[in-house]
């Protein structure tokens, strides 16, 4: 089969709030088009789409879309926003050839092969194995977990496989008595409280409620955006405090999952938060909580930690799930 049959291709990257589209328009061409676009300003991830492609004037062939939540099947439910379709309908709708639905940050973990050094910070850490497992987490509307595997040996050319899973949603683990008591409050109002609940633009807002309670001050509801602005300008403690337990919760996340991996080609940290933070992040408790493991500290001091700073890399993602389906169908 002709590659330039598959062209032209739309990309998304869809997440709880966002959903971002761009086109690869013949083979070679770099990822173009792109548009960002509000969820909740449309009905359903078709009407989107239309949206995008109708002043484009253009019709593609392929498509690959990362999206916000679990993927088992034809039916696709969005798990922090109300859209949910048939993979089979929404290829009929779109009249594309083949449809790949993926989820985000299997779409994210598909990137990490493309990104340059300028496109990463690194924070603590030693050296990464390029033969060696990769974990990938991010915090945004919800928490992203994903990782590349490699299916190549030391020496060849680097194949890897992407994890599809939602770690995000593991149970929460304190660390401390404080995360104790934090969790004993959120208990109470979700009953099972995901790491999630925490670590996500309303998991701040969660956080920054139960210290509030805590150290009994009262709760002004601002949201998340407000949360890490303050905290990095030093105007509100309490949001400091809620911005710095974060990190350190997200430093125990990251340990854990470099170690159920054996990720010793680097962790790497995207979603919407993290790289908003910029300096307060590499300064924050993140890599001193990261290695607080009892024996294993020694393990993951000498893992690297990266956070990504490029624009829009799940895009980059998709695509390369679309090269992957060509690859298997020539």
């Amino acid at each position: 089969m002709s590659l330039a049959h598959t062209y032209p291709r739309l990309l998304a990257d869809v997440g709880g709030t966002n959903v971002r589209f761009a086109l690869i328009r013949a083979p070679g061409a770099p990822i173009s088009d792109e548009r960002n676009l509000v969820c909740a300003d449309y009905p359903g991830l078709y009407e989107a789409a239309k949206t995008y492609l109708d002043p484009l004037a253009i019709k593609p062939v392929w498509a690959a879309f990362g999206i916000a939540t679990a993927i088992a099947g034809d039916h696709v439910k969005m798990t922090n926003h109300g859209w949910a379709f048939s993979q089979a309908e929404l290829k009929t709708q779109l009249d594309l050839a083949e449809l790949t639905i993926i989820n985000d940050f299997t779409a994210l973990a598909l990137s990490l092969p493309t990104l340059d050094d300028a496109e990463l910070v690194k924070v603590g850490g030693g050296e990464r194995n390029p033969d060696l497992p990769i974990a990938l987490l991010g915090a945004g509307t919800g928490l992203g977990v994903s990782g590349l595997i490699p299916a190549h040996q030391p020496g060849e050319a680097p194949r890897w496989i992407p994890l599809q899973g939602e770690g995000g949603h593991v149970s929460f683990s304190p660390f401390n008595h404080k995360e104790d008591e934090i969790l004993r409050i959120l208990r109470q109002e979700f009953g099972h409280v995901s790491a999630e609940r925490l670590l996500s633009g309303p998991g701040l807002q969660n956080l920054y409620k139960a210290l509030a309670e805590l150290n009994s001050q009262p709760n002004e509801n601002p949201s998340a955006a407000e949360i890490t602005e303050r905290a990095v300008a030093g105007t509100c403690t309490l949001c400091k405090e809620t911005v710095d337990t974060f990190c350190a919760m997200l430093g125990s996340a990251s340990a854990n999952l470099a170690i159920t991996l054996g990720a010793r080609g680097g962790l790497y940290i995207g979603g919407g938060i993290v790289p908003r933070l910029g300096e307060y992040f590499a300064n924050s408790p993140f890599r001193r909580r990261f290695e607080q493991k009892g024996r294993f500290s020694d393990y993951l001091a000498a893992v690297p930690s990266f956070v990504i700073v490029a624009k829009n890399p799940a895009l980059r993602g998709t695509a390369a799930a679309l090269d992957a389906l060509a690859a298997r169908k020539a």
